[in-house]
């Protein structure tokens, strides 16, 4: 058996143990809710009410809500200078989970499939003899303002980067696209 104060120390080392750990989950804690990336698919399921997304432009964040109810967040890169974003009120258009741009992407040779030039704007850029277009990849795409939505990249800064769009990393991407619904609320600000 062991003596009181032995009893003592193994208590203290105990507590030690449990604080250092605790410690050490705390900013990942801290993070998933006030920085991270989280969404909560249970509160999401169970919540009465509809869903709407906010973006906040300030903030690089954009928020999923189901009725009152905070169910996600997710970090993002919104539209550099020169192809901001545009605050507003908007509903959403249209989802397409396997989406490529029809502006930007790249001109790739037909007989190799190797890319020729990269980071195109067709609108700017001639396509070379002997090669094809392809679009920029934007998965998990939710259009809400004409051809601007949300869409996985794998590039999310955390500052104004894009050239319209809302990027999200893939995994918050396929969140907010399981869960949205076309003519739901989008709002975006600063």
């Amino acid at each position: 058996m062991p003596t009181h104060s032995g009893l003592r120390y193994f208590m203290a080392s105990v507590m030690l143990f449990v604080g250092a750990l605790v410690g050490s989950l705390w900013p990942s804690l801290a993070d998933a809710h006030n920085s991270a990336n989280w969404f909560d698919d249970q509160a999401a399921m169970s919540s009465s009410g509809a869903p709407s997304i906010r973006i906040n432009l300030s903030e690089q964040k954009a928020y999923f809500y189901k009725g009152g109810r905070l169910v996600g967040v997710s970090l993002i890169s919104s539209g550099k200078q020169g192809f901001r974003t545009s605050p507003g009120k908007f509903r959403v258009l249209a989802k397409r989970p396997n989406h490529r741009s029809s502006i930007y992407g790249s001109y790739v040779d037909r007989n190799t499939g190797r890319v020729v030039k990269a980071d195109v704007d067709t609108r700017k850029h001639r396509r070379p003899a002997g090669t094809y277009y392809r679009g920029a990849k934007m998965n998990h795409y939710i259009r809400f303002n004409g051809g601007i939505g949300l869409h996985a990249s794998g590039h999310v800064p955390r500052y104004p980067a894009s050239h319209g769009c809302v990027r999200m990393p893939p995994h918050m991407a396929r969140k907010f696209y399981q869960y949205a619904r076309v003519g739901m609320p989008v709002h975006v600000s600063y």
